[in-house]
């Protein structure tokens, strides 16, 4: 009996029989020989079914065997430098598991309504599976830099009862006899765990009632958030531009062959190393404004704004120093400048504006209870949050890495949608 392998495996296997259970990917003939493209989710690896070494009834399953029909192909494995992943196979065998109907996503080209409309079935494809492997490579990195760091996972709820990023973009449920919100962020009990165990993150699901149709932005996406007791701004900020550097590096790694299917030039890549370029918010917008963009200083910035301060750079740059008033109430106001803010955004190259968001946080309850006064949300909501300041509270920061969008500048994708398995945009929820 054949041994069962991955596509993956192949190359460990030259020269035996080995059974391959996927599905058929493409096919092509020439006559008295069949060609088979054979996917398993680990690799694509050509099948050779010759007439004179089968029995017809097998050399003939090519005319009923459909694009994505599952089956059970054996056959002796050899080396070839031109074949997909180095190996080939000549077919002994081929046991049908279901003959797919006609399926829809063809070889030509078609809209991105449609593809998304058939979200479950394009992930079959080469391209976003490459996508799906970068994404869990990066996913991986990211947990694995954080855990060889001393940071400790810890798990923050979905469902919360007040805002963190601003009350105009929660989405609202029903819990019970009350209202609860889905989290916008894990910050606010990252802070709590921050006090308990000093350098902890979470890692999960967010969502952002945001009425946006831009390239970067999702309803519901997914983000890392480290948080550090005894951190200031600039500790901040080698932790990011080192966490980055790593995630960078394991991709460059990991994944050339994927890098390669999506067209990405690496080279840009290749010059992500430390340290990056720190720029104040005043110096961005006296850029701005010599470059003749129509900016005003208490603006956060747009996409084109973005654009503008990175694409004379090849590395991400550090903004720091936004308007105290277009941050969140948590963020520490500067002690030499309180119109200021402790803080700063990571804007990678190549146009993908930002990917990280963090700064240091207020450790003083006076100003925080100002603060929660000012942007008129419900103290009870946030009085646990106080108790942090009540009771040994200590300089502290963190900050936020969206998935999809390091994903997205890593693979240079036009949308964020194609970063995430099934994207939840403004005029999408299925599949």
């Amino acid at each position: 009996m054949s041994k069962i392998i991955f596509i993956r495996e192949a190359g460990n296997y030259t020269g035996e029989e080995v059974t391959i259970q996927g599905w058929i990917y493409g096919k092509r003939s020439s006559g008295k020989i069949h060609f088979y493209l054979l996917r398993d989710g680990t690799g694509i690896m050509q099948a050779v079914a010759v007439q004179n070494e089968l029995t017809q009834e097998i050399f003939n399953l090519f005319e009923e065997l459909t694009q994505e029909s599952s089956v059970k192909v054996t056959g002796i494995l050899r080396a070839d430098k031109r074949a997909p992943g180095g190996c080939e196979m000549t077919i002994k065998d081929i046991q049908p598991v279901n003959l797919a109907q006609e399926y829809p996503i063809s070889r030509k080209e078609h809209g991105i309504e449609f593809l998304m409309d058939h979200r479950h079935l394009w992930l079959r494809s080469q391209r976003q599976q490459s996508i799906m492997k970068i994404r869990a490579t990066i996913i991986k990195s990211v947990r694995d830099f954080l855990d060889s760091n001393g940071f400790l996972l810890i798990d923050a709820p979905i469902l919360t009862p007040a805002a963190c990023e601003g009350t105009t973009t929660l989405f609202e449920t029903d819990y019970f006899d009350r209202k609860a919100y889905l989290s916008q962020s894990g910050q606010l009990y990252m802070e709590a765990a921050a006090m308990a165990f000093g350098r902890v993150y979470c890692f999960g699901p967010t969502f952002r009632a945001e009425k946006s149709k831009t390239r970067r932005h999702l309803m519901e996406f997914w983000m890392v958030e480290p948080e550090m007791a005894y951190c200031e701004l600039e500790d901040n900020l080698k932790v990011q531009e080192e966490m980055i550097c790593y995630i960078v590096a394991e991709v460059l790694k990991k994944h050339k062959a994927d890098l390669e299917i999506l067209e990405r030039d690496i080279a840009p890549l290749e010059k992500i190393t430390p340290p990056f370029p720190r720029v104040s918010y005043d110096e961005c917008v006296k850029l701005l404004k010599e470059g003749g963009l129509p900016f005003e200083w208490g603006g956060d910035f747009g996409a084109p704004d973005e654009t503008f301060l990175t694409e004379k750079i090849d590395k991400p740059i550090f903004v720091h120093r936004f308007p105290t008033k277009i941050k969140a109430f948590y963020m520490k106001p500067d002690p030499e400048n309180p119109e200021v803010a402790l803080c700063a955004d990571m804007l990678a190259p190549e146009g993908y504006g930002e990917i990280i968001g963090g700064g240091q946080r207020a450790d003083d309850i006076a100003y925080l209870e100002e603060q929660i006064k000012k942007h008129g949300l419900p103290q009870d909501a946030y009085n646990w949050y106080l108790d942090l300041r009540r009771y040994g509270s200590v300089p502290h920061g963190g900050f936020g890495l969206g998935i999809e969008r390091i994903i997205s500048w890593i693979c240079k994708l036009e949308h964020v949608r194609e970063a995430i398995p099934f994207p939840r945009m403004l005029s999408r929820l299925n599949p």
